[in-house]
């Protein structure tokens, strides 16, 4: 069975085009600077600070294109740091979650919700899963051997989508147990 591209996901955050607007002003553009693995997303030139109750995380990376609604995603150590509570989610489910401040040159944000630590999953197409006989939503193990810290990651969810390249997205957190460093493969064992 093939292996699958294990990826560090670093902080991040996504918005709206309206909540981009109040933090960076009527007349700027969300401009890529790089394209990422999944086909269409892409990390933006524009950076904010994430602010909680105990500290403010610099600099932090929009990622493109626009979406629905605001969503920040750090690891848990980030958020112990900032002061708010882990909330470990899906990418989408934010209900109830975590509340935090975004400050940009123009403007801020207090968001009551959005802000989660990222379950970490594995992006597949339908061929993909089937390959490797397995449904969308559903949790498996992935197999990370590298030098000295191999991991066997449980509760990874397949997501399953036309539009996605198959890879695991892990947090920095967990990208550091297993020792992660260059390009690094998984095994997915159900």
């Amino acid at each position: 069975m093939k292996e699958i591209l294990v990826e560090t996901s670093a902080r991040h955050i996504h918005l709206n085009e309206e909540q981009f607007k109040v933090l960076f002003g009527e007349d700027a553009k969300l401009e890529v600077r790089g394209m990422l693995s999944q086909p269409g997303q892409f990390v933006s030139t524009s950076r904010l600070d994430i602010v909680g109750p105990k500290r403010t995380l610099a600099n932090v990376s929009i990622l493109g294109p626009f979406r629905k609604d605001a969503q920040v995603e750090i690891s848990a150590t980030d958020a112990r740091s900032i002061g708010v509570p882990i909330v470990i989610r899906e990418s989408g489910d934010i209900k109830g979650s975590a509340p935090v401040k975004l400050v940009g040159p123009k403007g801020e944000i207090e968001l009551a919700e959005g802000c989660i630590v990222a379950k970490r999953h594995i992006h597949m197409t339908p061929a993909d899963a089937e390959e490797f006989g397995v449904t969308n939503g559903q949790i498996v193990k992935l197999e990370v051997n590298t030098d000295g810290r191999s991991l066997i990651f449980g509760d990874v969810v397949v997501r399953v989508r036309a539009d996605f390249a198959l890879a695991c997205h892990i947090d920095t957190d967990e990208s550091n147990a297993a020792g992660c460093a260059g390009t690094v493969y998984g095994k997915l064992i159900k």
